[in-house]
């Protein structure tokens, strides 16, 4: 599968990346909504099993399921497609949680394009909702965990600007060109 054309949107929780995603969605390029996200919405209408804050390895998991089925769907797909997060990040809180090994073998097997744009901790923006209940205390661990994840699997990482959100889609598009 051609994977040079799949961009990653990582980094901080609450930091922008579903706001970035949308507006590239705008200027006409193929999205993909954060797993994490989906899985909330369909655990909470469902069993409920999964949510992250019941049981974080069952929300993984799953997440991880459902960022390799993005990626086969996202092969239909023309052009540049931009994930907001995806397996890296779901395989990355596995082996923070409980010692996963597949983050290496994951990544290995399931390549994005090269660089990864990743955007910074915003205090100022940051915002709990019904799908995002931890607080930012709870997202930096996070934050430099996959600061340290996406380098050790070979990519280049791309920070963002604290900027709004036309300057940080024409950041990328800029690096993308």
């Amino acid at each position: 599968m051609n994977c040079d054309r799949f961009v990653i949107l990582s980094g901080c929780s609450g930091g922008g990346k579903s706001t970035l995603l949308a507006e590239l969605a705008r200027r006409g390029f193929a999205t993909v909504e954060e797993p994490g996200r989906r899985i909330v919405r369909e655990e909470r209408a469902g069993s409920g099993a999964a949510l992250p804050w019941r049981d974080m390895r069952a929300f993984l998991v799953r997440a991880v399921a459902m960022a390799i089925e993005d990626r086969k769907m996202a092969a239909r797909l023309p052009g540049w497609v931009f994930f907001d997060r995806g397996l890296i990040d779901a395989a990355s809180g596995l082996a923070a949680l409980d010692g996963d090994d597949s983050l290496t073998s994951l990544g290995e097997a399931h390549r994005y394009f090269g660089a990864v744009f990743l955007v910074p901790p915003w205090p100022e923006i940051y915002a709990t909702d019904s799908e995002r209940r931890h607080g930012l205390a709870e997202a930096l661990p996070e934050y430099e965990r996959l600061r340290r994840d996406y380098p050790r699997l070979g990519y280049q990482v791309v920070g963002l600007p604290k900027a709004d959100v036309g300057a940080r889609a024409d950041v990328v598009l800029s690096y993308l060109r």
